[in-house]
This record gives structure tokens, sequence and C-alpha cells, in this order.
């Protein structure tokens, strides 16, 4: 068995192709418009990984307008990165809001235009408590 992809309900394509892509680094790996259905299928990956690495899958319905219900979208899906201070400061600059900072210097979340929650890990031992993170409080819900 291989574990494939993790699918989250968008309202706005590209406000979460900007969050996943230039936040997270992600890149497109392949796109379904389905004419018949009214939706597309993004599916995205890590820039130089493998074609057999987990993805995430970015569906849009097209005529869909209002948010998704927590049940419709999903819990959370985690990313690790070289460096949580610096992913965090790459979406403050996006201007994305950071639910629960890494004050520890290991773990923090974030939110997607559709609420969806993203965690990200620091890859290998926490970082040092590093200002402003370290006294940021947590905001909203993760």
């Amino acid at each position: 068995m291989r574990y494939l992809h993790t699918m989250v309900r968008v309202r706005d394509l590209p406000a979460a192709l900007r969050f996943f892509c230039e936040g997270l680094g992600l890149r497109e790996v392949r796109r379904r418009d389905n004419e018949q259905g009214r939706f597309t299928l993004v599916f995205l990956g890590q820039d130089g990984g493998a074609a057999d690495t987990p993805q995430i899958e970015l569906t849009h319905n097209w005529d869909h307008q209002d948010a998704y219900t927590v049940g419709r979208n999903f819990g959370h899906v985690a990313y690790e990165v070289d460096d949580i201070y610096a992913a965090c400061r790459r979406f403050v600059d996006l201007g994305y809001t950071i639910s629960r900072p890494p004050r520890d210097g290991r773990m923090a979340f974030i939110r997607s235009p559709d609420l969806v929650s993203v965690e990200l890990l620091q890859r290998g031992d926490a970082l040092p408590a590093q200002e402003p993170w370290s006294k940021m409080p947590n905001v909203g819900e993760w």
C-alpha cells in the first residue's frame, strides 16, 4: 500500500495556490478540469520530489460559494520545514496569521484561505527560542 494524497476543498483556487505554492513552496504537479462535473483538481507536490511522494489535492467546485464546514474539508495537514522561523516569516510576509506560533522552535499552525489548518514542524531538533515568536500568543483556532 502507498499513501497518495490528501484532498481539501477550496472556494478560491488562486488564493489557495498562493498559500500552498508561495507560502509552503509546493508546486503544481498536474491539473484536471472537468466541464461536465464543473470542478477542477490541482495536485501539488514538493519541488524536486519524486513522482510517488504524497501530494495535496485541491478540489475547486466551480459553483460552490459558501464556506465549507469543518466536516467537508479536513482537520489538518502537516509539513516538515528546514527552518520553522523562516517558514513562518514567509507566511507573515504574505499576509497570513500564525495561529499557533513556533514558541518552542518546533511546531506552528497556520490556516489556509479556506481555514484548513496546516501544521509546520521543524526538521530535526527544535531551534532555539527566537523573538518575536517565543512570546507571541495563539490566535483563533487551528
